[in-house]
């Protein structure tokens, strides 16, 4: 059986992050990947021009440090998201067009939006982002969903509705399925709304040329060999000493083990002997969330003629937020889209054709009937994606952060956690896979110099 120093489970932006560290520190390393590729939550899609579309997570922007690190390291080009123009927001049947910065809801319902924004931020401010769970009002926030939180701060119907859009946009999950806690949690962690919600100076502010699964790409590029593809990883039977990870195809040995996995899918690996209860339950209680990416092709951008900047948003429609998605260089015009939560549940039992047809239906309610006729119509539903089983990451709901928050990134025993999930900073994003990454490289060479191999 072959021997390493460590055995890496995911070849995400965090298994990858965490092996390119050990290599360079001087450890024997393995990558094994169930998929064949690399990239996770990362993905691209080639059109008819040649031109890559992301199909998964893809923007970066002020802060997320890490991430764009890497960009440099590895020579990889970042442009602006495409904001000139208005925005849009449907409510009660009407388009509404807002300047670039402007709030997305009616100047009588501003005041009211920026009222909870601002109560919201005030309590998350108060969280340590590396344990949560010991705020003072930890419990009680813990004990309410954030959709129990909204219906007791306001009675506008329209600042309701906008809620109803950032939920799921940001956990592709309904408000009522998240506790108030991880909500908190989830908007420090990503510098507060303006920065998490934000194109320009915010969270969506750049794009990577080419697509962001070229960081994967790269990172795997330079490990060589020691990345393996189509090789899903069954069991993991570990020791004081260390671990045989078993999977298709074959077993290594290794000293140390990181599972770079959401944790929903790591808590479906076979472990001998057993993870410990708590390990085992909090596993269980972190689902993914359902959504579908669509990206719609034209032969121009025709929105941008019109004065638009391809963002709509409503909470009246399945395909609630689109966005330009127009990769650089290309004189086609694309609109991506999102169905999240709810709408992505029921979307996913229906044909292809069906879907398209219903995004389509928004996308004209949005922008015309110009966008009734694309050149190409691609989507990804990652609620269907075995290795995925959802995005954009695992959420917490009620109870779980003051029951189980040591168990997200604790190691048992040789095995140590790493993904999204785990990261204190930018949790659920590109950065955080890599700076959960960098995090768990460190406490794994920490350990083996303690402990040198025999």
């Amino acid at each position: 059986m072959e021997r390493f120093d460590v055995a890496v489970v995911g070849a995400g932006l965090a298994g990858l992050t965490s092996a390119v560290d050990l290599v360079a520190q001087g450890h024997r390393v393995v990558v094994l990947e169930a998929r064949g590729r690399v990239g996770g939550r990362t993905t691209g899609q080639l059109m008819s021009d040649g031109r890559t579309i992301e199909m998964g997570g893809q923007w970066v922007g002020p802060t997320q440090d890490k991430v764009l690190e890497l960009c440099e390291a590895y020579g990889l080009k970042t442009y602006p998201q495409h904001t000139a123009g208005e925005d849009l927001f449907v409510w009660g049947g009407e388009v509404s067009r807002y300047g670039a910065g402007e709030s997305r809801v009616s100047a009588k319902s501003r005041p009211e939006v920026a009222r909870m924004m601002a109560e919201l931020e005030a309590m998350a401010a108060t969280l340590d982002l590396e344990q949560p769970w010991m705020a003072a009002r930890a419990r009680e926030w813990d004990a309410m969903t954030l959709q129990s939180w909204l219906d007791g701060a306001s009675d506008n119907a329209e600042a309701q509705a906008f809620w109803r859009i950032v939920a799921p946009a940001v956990f592709a999950a309904e408000a009522q399925e998240i506790s108030l806690l991880h909500f908190l949690f989830y908007i420090a962690s990503g510098g507060m709304f303006d920065i998490l919600l934000g194109r320009e100076g915010g969270a969506q502010e750049r794009r990577v040329v080419g697509g962001s699964h070229l960081i994967s790409e790269a990172l795997a590029h330079s490990l060589g060999q020691v990345v393996r593809l189509s090789s899903p990883v069954h069991a993991i039977e570990h020791t004081a000493d260390g671990a045989v990870v078993r999977y298709e195809g074959g077993a290594v040995s290794a000293r140390r083990v990181v599972v770079a996995l959401p944790p929903t899918l790591a808590g479906r690996l076979r472990y001998a002997p057993a993870m410990p209860a708590l390990r085992d339950q909090f596993t269980q209680q972190v689902p993914m969330g359902s959504v579908i990416k669509v990206n719609v092709a034209y032969d121009r951008p025709f929105w941008r003629e019109a004065g638009l900047s391809g963002y709509a948003s409503s909470p009246e429609h399945p395909l609630s937020v689109a966005i330009d998605n127009t990769p650089h260089g290309s004189e086609r015009g694309v609109l991506a889209g999102f169905v999240e939560g709810v709408h992505a549940r029921r979307l996913t039992t229906l044909t292809r054709e069906e879907r398209r047809a219903v995004a389509l239906e928004c996308l004209v309610a949005y922008f015309g009937p110009q966008a009734a006729e694309p050149l190409e119509y691609f989507e990804k539903d990652w609620s269907s994606e075995e290795y995925s089983g959802g995005g954009y990451g695992g959420r917490l709901g009620t109870g779980v952060w003051t029951a189980f928050g040591p168990q997200l990134r604790e190691p048992v025993g040789v095995i140590h956690w790493a993904g999204t999930e785990t990261a204190a900073v930018w949790n659920g994003y590109m950065d955080g896979a890599v700076r959960s990454g960098h995090r768990v490289a460190e406490e794994i060479h920490t350990a083996l110099s303690a402990t040198p191999a025999h």
